[in-house]
């Protein structure tokens, strides 16, 4: 998760299309313009080969503050950890 969240941050789309898993990996990225600034972990639960991140991503866009709050799931195969999806949270 943390690695993905670099990726977005320094604009690696490369790095963020191999770790998403085939089956849910869309075929491009695109990345809109905006400055990451903080990530924040807020659950993790793993069983097996799947695991679900809960988190809080802030990023400034046109100079405005917001936040993505997710619960992404990951599974992992030989090895290597894959985003499968993530849902958004509501804000508190």
């Amino acid at each position: 998760m943390r690695s993905r969240y670099s990726a977005y941050a320094i604009g690696l789309i490369h790095y963020l299309l191999a770790t998403w898993h085939p089956s849910t990996a869309p075929g491009e990225l695109e990345l809109p313009p905006m400055k990451w600034i903080d990530l924040e972990i807020r659950h993790t639960e793993f069983s097996g080969e799947a695991g679900i991140v809960e988190f809080i991503a802030r990023c400034r866009v046109n100079g405005r503050a917001q936040r993505l709050h997710e619960t992404s799931r990951f599974v992992r195969q030989d090895g290597r950890w894959y985003y499968i999806d993530g849902q958004m949270v509501e804000s508190e």
